[in-house]
């Protein structure tokens, strides 16, 4: 019989048994259920509710199918339901009838709700330090490209000189950026929704505050209807874990446009990389063109929940069954994504004289030249228009700005002299931007030092001073 059944004259349809059990996905919070029921028990009897030596049966009983469910030695059934009903059929038939007093107080509504914090609360952890791996690792690439000169780009087109520390450490603040939200949602979901009851709390004298000590959370919930219904951080985690995926779509879509033979900047690792099975030359970027696909799939869902939630009355639907799945689904994808990113970048080959051969072309210190002449007195725009014209006319005779003679230049304007080849050289295009934020090795190198201080006080728990983290 059905934990639940009293009320019911008929057994469950068969059809309708295997749709409405959730056993299959949610065994996942075996851990989280078990130890929330645990700190229920023990508060139970601390408060009187049942007896100490009934909580002691009831804990020990517990912590004995936590160590058999990690030896692989129970079987779940589809018939409990759920993770929360399995494990007190299994309670109750070791224990006896006092496995039946664990359920005192409480619903399976705020269980669940508090079953899918705990998870998440490691999960977003374990995120957190393959993000930071990520990062270390970029640092370190960093390091050792501050003088990697290539070419940078808008709209896919050639733009202006910088290097490739430059370049990656525009991840680094990105990646900055997902530790920072995924801490924020952290902080938000810590607050321990039990004792909310299925929505209206209990007439129990539970110790709320207690079990949320122990399980570590800062606080409880103040509102019962809230406590079983807000999935806002399951979907908060969605929305930072889909930013995070965005970060590492961007990055593999570089990695598949650097390692094209029309770019050639780098070479990937023949570990991370697939061949074809009708042609025999390719080294094909697939790892990095997988993490982009599997970027839709974190973004969707986000979407399915939010659109399970959109339309929900207060208090718990059983539409919200289908949080877990998708809270499961981004957390496995997101990791598996960062395991695989993190040593894709390191091992890759950067092709240092293909970097530097291309940031010569298309012209990218035409907004050095321009800078000169204003420097120089001209008004910018005047200076915009005349480069413009020099880029024209060196287009069609196929040379770079570099290449012009100087009483070709003279003939344009008297302000031309010697020293307008230096501005224009590409390693001085690079080295003269030490504004802060700039590509200058310098400056990058001070940005580098910074985000490892960023870094060291995200893991810490200090608020960096930027607010962009």
């Amino acid at each position: 019989m059905k934990l639940w059944g009293g009320r019911f004259e008929k057994t469950t349809d068969a059809l309708v048994e295997d749709f409405h059990s959730s056993i299959r996905f949610d065994q996942r919070l075996y851990k989280q259920d078990i130890l929330g029921s645990i700190a229920h028990a023990r508060m139970l009897g601390s408060v009187g509710v049942i007896s100490e030596d009934e909580a002691n049966s009831l804990i020990e009983g517990l912590g004995g199918i936590l160590e058999d469910i990690q030896a692989g030695n129970v079987e779940f059934e589809i018939g409990a339901e759920d993770i929360h009903m399995n494990v007190e059929k299994i309670l109750t038939e070791r224990i006896g009838a006092v496995g039946k007093k664990l359920h005192t107080g409480r619903s399976r509504n705020d269980q669940v709700a508090l079953d899918l914090r705990l998870y998440l609360r490691e999960e977003i952890d374990h995120t957190m330090n393959l993000v930071e791996q990520l990062i270390q690792t970029l640092l370190h690439i960093a390091e050792e490209h501050l003088e990697t000169w290539m070419p940078g780009y808008t709209h896919l087109q050639k733009a202006q000189p910088i290097t490739l520390a430059h370049h990656f450490m525009a991840y680094v603040q990105m990646f900055l950026r997902d530790i920072g939200r995924l801490k924020d949602t952290r902080k938000r979901l810590n607050s321990s929704p039990l004792g909310s009851g299925a929505m209206a709390g209990t007439t129990f004298p539970l110790d709320r505050e207690k079990v949320a000590q122990e399980l570590g959370f800062d606080g409880v919930t103040l509102n019962s209807l809230d406590g079983v219904s807000d999935r806002d951080f399951a979907l908060e985690f969605l929305a930072a874990a889909s930013i995070l995926m965005m970060h590492l779509s961007r990055i593999c879509e570089e990695l598949v446009i650097w390692s094209s033979g029309e770019f050639r900047f780098i070479s990937m690792d023949d570990g991370y990389s697939t061949g074809s099975s009708i042609m025999p030359q390719k080294k094909n970027p697939d790892v990095a063109e997988l993490v982009r696909g599997k970027t839709g799939r974190v973004y969707g869902d986000l979407v399915a929940l939010l659109t399970v939630m959109k339309g929900l009355p207060l208090a718990y639907n059983k539409d919200m069954q289908e949080d877990k799945e998708q809270v499961f689904d981004a957390v496995d994808t997101i990791q598996k994504c960062l395991l695989v990113v993190e040593p894709m970048l390191r091992t890759m080959q950067v092709h240092r004289d293909t970097m530097a051969y291309g940031a010569k072309g298309g012209f990218t210190n035409a907004t050095d030249l321009a800078d000169y002449m204003a420097k120089k007195g001209v008004p910018f725009r005047e200076a915009h228009e005349l480069v413009g014209r020099i880029v024209l006319d060196c287009s069609k005779k196929g040379i770079g700005l570099e290449e012009l003679g100087l009483s070709e230049y003279q003939a344009l304007s008297p302000i031309f002299t010697t020293d307008l080849y230096e501005s224009i050289g590409i390693e001085h295009c690079v080295r003269a931007r030490k504004i802060t934020g700039g590509p200058s090795p310098d400056t990058v190198a001070e940005g580098i030092r910074i985000s490892r201080e960023v870094l060291r006080g995200l893991r810490s728990g200090f608020a960096p001073k930027n607010p962009e983290y």
